[in-house]
């Protein structure tokens, strides 16, 4: 069910942005020992994979670009930055415009329309930080900027300590769902999940227990959320992610990291920017126009910046023919000038490319060794002489203030108590328990962000079934324990919990559903079976027959690095063919679905003996209880897509790009533009999806009335009045995270009732639509909210719409998922 907003104009800050006349940043520097200056990658590495991209590469383009799978790609050369030198003029704070005074230890409630002001705080890290960086040596200060080496300490990244000025040095450690290569740590529910909650308390919550665990095992940085967009159906990482909406994408990633930094970790956005697919992701440019990176790709950006996060992580692709960490646009004028980031941005694991890259926005590099352990570094001694020979100037305070800000100094901040290196290790791992009872709350992540997409007749929730059968190794526990494919978890049996890479946890345990319904069946007296070989579908069909429900669990898997990408989006394990005989021999199949990313359900959707489909995601550690909950009607489910499911795959607006040789730069184009996911659905009404972004259907009704639509911005700024009246705004540092143009523009207010039998949530959702004029996709969601009834019980509902604009209509919701339009 929907609330759609019309209006003139997107509530989607927008500042042109203007190049510097000085190239500027924060320096990086490094331990390493080198006698030569490196200005270009000969390897680049990830953790898990490694491809090899000359220093060198010209490459002229090649016929047509295709985004088929059976084609060749075009190809591109690699722009370098000139090594010369440059002048260096640190970027101003920003002059505080408005907002509330706030520090990353006290945040608001989540939720809050207020807007933040971190200013003041982070005058207050510069001042500490100037202080201490005035006693450093040269090379302590390229010490502080460069990791210390791949496995040279505790952590998957790693700054050396200067004891005797005072700092400690700084552990960095994955990963975006909890600690990773860690014992005695919660796993949590994937990003997905967390975003299909649409429920900011809930994501919110997430965020701070992860900061906690992190906090507790002596992690100073950890390396998430990451808020790369859901734009390839196929893409290995979504999961990671938010899904495929920028706004979705910001509000979930600012109530992450204002949970995350009141823990007192610092947080790290990530990876910035167009890194969309694995595929050839140190070899791909990907080529996006300026509109649609500020709109689009740079917005969850914005809004870390606006929750005060300290840290960001460039990324491995190209940007435009640039390397993302080589890329001043990106780096310097929109991310620290535009957006008036004050904190430091450090490269993806071996993402570096130049020592140069320090005058383009670069302060950190990870994990300090060019590949791993080949014991040199493009900073390190390269940067010290670039320093000293006047190519670049000097200027590490980023990053101590950093470690300021997230008031990391106070002496009861814990030592790192862990090693990711040596997991064997007595002497370096202590053991630290930080789990808590954050179980709970996963087990609560994973039901809210469970999605009803087909419910025919109430089929569920089950009430007392007489028998039960579960189908499928997703019902059950791997062969091989909870972790059986190792701490990066590249593989799949049994239940799936999260997508492999750098961006998972170890599972410290993992509930399947058959454990998980068991319970009930004992309490319920229900006789439960269960066949867990997915490709034996004669006798799948046999053991349907005549039970009350025949439950059949399917999944689907992907990750990180070289063939990380879904090469397709059917089920795994032949789900597709399991689904099929088990609706044949039983007029009562259920489906449960956990899956990376969207599926193409159209062999089975419609099949009049599939009653009803979950949808679950990747859950976590309980994820078998999570489902029961829904499945039993404990948990109304109140998730809601956080993509669209197509009918086909060519019906998305962009495909992943393959093909490419270990010599080629291949080409992604954002063709696209705005137009990803939902948006390009809407646009072309002769695409018709299964199942829209936003779609969620409910074990109770609800209805809305009481519409109205206020106007409460502040006219009288003269800002905001320039923008009403479209004359030019300020310019300069900090203008795209004014208060200004991020105050409360419209307040939308309704009612809505529970018009139904059961206690459950509803997820209202404000969308604006636009003009043919302004140039904009029908729709663009700028609000939600989640409201929690009982059966006949109402509230008022209110969603503040920010910035300055004009709207003009709203669509509320009607039975089946449709909407209605009513004009204000």
């Amino acid at each position: 069910m929907f609330v759609r907003l019309l209006g003139w104009l997107a509530c989607l800050p927008f500042i042109v942005a203007q190049s510097p006349s000085n190239l500027s940043s924060s320096l990086s520097s490094q331990t390493f020992s080198a006698s030569t200056v490196v200005t270009s990658s000969a390897t680049l590495s990830s953790i898990l994979t490694s491809s090899v991209l000359p220093s060198s590469v010209n490459v002229s383009s090649s016929a047509g670009e295709t985004t088929s799978n059976d084609a060749s790609p075009s190809t591109t050369s690699r722009t370098t930055v000139p090594i010369m030198s440059y002048t260096f003029t640190p970027y101003p704070s920003p002059t505080a415009t408005g907002g509330d005074p706030s520090d990353p230890l006290a945040p608001p409630e989540a939720g809050s329309n207020k807007i933040l002001d971190f200013s003041a705080a982070w005058a207050a890290a510069y001042d500490k930080a100037k202080a201490m960086v005035a006693n450093f040596t040269l090379e302590e200060k390229v010490i502080v900027t460069t990791g210390v080496g791949w496995k040279n300490g505790r952590c998957v990244g790693n700054i050396q300590a200067i004891k005797d000025k005072g700092f400690p040095g700084l552990c960095l450690q994955d990963s975006p769902l909890g600690v990773r290569l860690a014992d005695f740590v919660t796993a949590f529910p994937t990003g997905i999940n967390a975003a299909a909650t649409f429920n900011r308390r809930l994501i919110r919550l997430r965020g701070l227990f992860m900061g906690r665990e992190h906090a507790g095992k002596g992690v100073n940085v950890a390396l998430g959320p990451m808020m790369n967009m859901g734009r390839i159906a196929q893409g290995g990482r979504n999961w990671e992610g938010f899904g495929a909406d920028p706004f979705l994408t910001g509000e979930a990633t600012y109530e992450t990291i204002l949970g995350m930094q009141e823990a007192g970790v610092q947080a790290c956005a990530k990876h910035l920017v167009g890194n969309e697919q694995e595929h050839f992701r140190t070899q791909e440019s990907s080529e996006i126009d300026d509109r649609t990176q500020h709109e689009i790709y740079s917005h969850p950006f914005l809004r870390s910046i606006m929750a005060g996060v300290t840290s960001m992580m460039c990324s491995y692709n190209l940007l435009n023919g640039t390397y993302a960490c080589e890329t001043d646009k990106v780096m310097n004028d929109i991310i620290k000038r535009e957006y008036g980031f004050q904190g430091y941005i450090m490269s993806d694991w071996q993402a570096t490319e130049s020592t140069i890259s320090a005058i383009t926005g670069l302060d950190m590099t990870m994990p300090g060794d060019v590949t791993i352990g080949s014991g040199d570094s493009y900073f390190g001694g390269n940067l010290t002489s670039y320093v000293q020979n006047g190519t670049i100037p000097e200027a590490p305070t980023r990053i101590i203030a950093g470690w300021y800000f997230a008031h990391q100094d106070d002496p009861s901040f814990p030592a790192t108590n862990f090693d990711s290196s040596h997991p064997d290790s007595e002497a370096t791992n202590e053991h630290v328990d930080v789990q808590e009872d954050h179980y709970k709350l996963v087990r609560e992540i994973g039901a809210a962000s469970t999605v009803l997409l087909k419910n025919t007749n109430n089929a569920l929730p089950l009430n007392n079934p007489r028998t039960l059968v579960l189908l499928g190794s997703d019902a059950g526990s791997s062969r091989f324990g909870p972790n059986p494919f190792g701490p990066n978890q590249v593989g799949n049996d049994g239940i799936l919990a999260m997508g492999w890479g750098s961006g998972t946890a170890t599972l410290p345990y993992l509930i399947s559903p058959l454990e998980a319904i068991q319970q009930r069946a004992r309490k319920d007296h229900t006789t439960i079976s269960w066949m867990l070989d997915d490709f034996n579908l004669t006798r799948a069909a046999s053991a349907a027959l005549k039970q009350s429900a025949a439950l059949v669990f399917v999944n689907s898997d992907s990750g990180e690095g070289s063939g990380g990408d879904r090469t397709n989006l059917t089920a795994w394990h032949g789900g597709d063919d399991l689904v099929q005989a088990t609706a044949a021999s039983n007029n009562n199949t259920i489906v449960i679905v956990h899956s990376v990313g969207p599926l193409i359900l159209e062999p089975w959707i419609e099949h009049p003996n599939v009653t009803a489909v979950l949808w679950a995601g990747a859950p976590g550690q309980e994820a078998g209880n999570s489902i029961a909950d829904v499945l039993y009607g404990d948990w109304n489910p109140s998730g809601r897509l956080p993509y669209t499911i197509a009918k086909k795959p060519e019906d998305y607006s962009a495909q992943l790009v393959t093909g490419g040789s270990e010599d080629d730069i291949i080409v992604v184009s954002y063709t696209e533009g705005l137009y990803i996911d939902y948006r390009h659905f809407d646009a072309f009404k002769n695409i018709t999806p299964r199942f829209e972004f936003g779609f969620g259907l409910s074990y109770t009704t609800f209805e809305y009335d009481g519409l109205s639509v206020e106007r409460t911005g502040n006219v009288n700024d003269p800002m905001a009045a320039a923008w009403e009246a479209g004359e030019a705004t300020e310019i300069s540092v900090g203008s795209g995270t004014a208060a200004w143009l991020h105050e409360d523009a419209f307040k939308v207010t309704f009612g809505v009732t529970n018009t139904g039998l059961v206690y459950g949530g509803e997820i209202p959702q404000l969308y604006l639509n636009m003009p043919a004029s302004a140039e904009e996709p029908p729709s663009i969601l700028q609000g939600f909210d989640n409201v929690e009834l009982a059966p006949g019980e109402s509230k008022e509902v209110t969603i503040i719409c920010h910035g300055t604009r004009f709207l003009s209509g709203i669509l509320l919701p009607k039975d089946g998922g449709g909407r209605r339009e009513l004009l204000v």
